[in-house]
């Protein structure tokens, strides 16, 4: 990435009034030298699953939260890694592109769970309609061996982001929903689908880029993963492509304006009363 981009990057930031930075995911074969990641365990696909080869009280009990690792990262200014053997949960796997089909086991865990056997999540009615989302999001392949989160300020000319996740209160967000439809001129260029937190930082920006739609992502709404964001905090991915829109434009949209003005007396109440100022 340019230096010129990342230059700009800090006035960006002040004016949008954000606590922090954003993230920065890319792929890459080189395995981060620093950086948080989860515990080397074997992949529980959905063959070995057919073939009674996973110790599932073993796999439950090695989980470690994707969101949970990058929440590390955003505390220490660092990165956060993933990979085909340290992915955190089965669902993470799933939801970065480092293994599918889903396991039918995780499918149930995730719905209505195994009667007499393992209680559900119930984030979805049923397994039949849990399996049929999976199926219609289908994530794109990892492209590389790591799947690597850091600060967009941290990578250099070498690197370039595939997608950039901001982390926010919705004073900040409703700055950042705004520009995303003034660069791209699609009134519904900002979408917010079902999934795991993980999910709304890569499958699903990912999954419209297949499709050649450049879309906006809200997340953060999973339940499970709330502990690991700021309290009325949510997530919002965009594309590199679209974040460099929003760079080199930013300034001749309504941020500003006198109406970012006031906007922004709200951002400054928000940080104090939550001790960020």
């Amino acid at each position: 990435m340019d230096h010129q981009t990342i230059n700009d990057i800090p006035n960006f930031i002040d004016t949008l009034g954000l606590s922090e930075e954003p993230f920065g995911m890319f792929f890459t074969d080189t395995k981060p030298e620093n950086g948080y990641s989860p515990d080397t365990y074997e992949l529980p696909t959905r063959d070995k699953e057919i073939k009674n080869e996973i110790d599932w009280s073993k796999t439950f009990g090695q989980f470690s939260c994707v969101i949970g690792k990058i929440w590390l990262a955003r505390k220490k200014k660092t990165s956060a890694y993933f990979s085909s053997t340290q992915f955190g949960c089965p669902g993470g796997a799933f939801w970065l592109g480092f293994n599918k089909p889903q396991a039918e086991t995780i499918i149930h865990y995730v719905s209505s769970g195994i009667p007499g056997q393992m209680e559900g999540e119930h984030y979805c009615d049923s397994p039949d309609n849990l399996r049929k989302i999976f199926e219609y999001v289908n994530p794109v392949p990892a492209a590389k061996e790591y799947c690597v989160f850091k600060p967009i300020s941290q990578f250099n000319e070498e690197e370039t982001p595939v997608l950039v996740s901001f982390f926010t209160r919705p004073e900040p967000l409703n700055g950042l929903h705004q520009l995303a439809a003034f660069v791209t001129n699609d009134p519904e260029v900002v979408a917010s689908p079902w999934s795991a937190a993980c999910g709304s930082l890569a499958v699903w920006p990912l999954h419209y880029l297949e499709k050649g739609q450049s879309k906006a992502v809200i997340g953060g709404w999973d339940p499970s993963a709330r502990k690991f964001f700021k309290t009325d905090e949510l997530s919002f991915t965009i594309p590199f492509d679209m974040f460099t829109q929003m760079l080199n434009r930013y300034k001749d949209s309504f941020l500003k304006t006198k109406t970012w003005e006031n906007v922004h007396k709200k951002i400054n109440k928000s940080k104090k009363a939550w001790n960020e100022v």
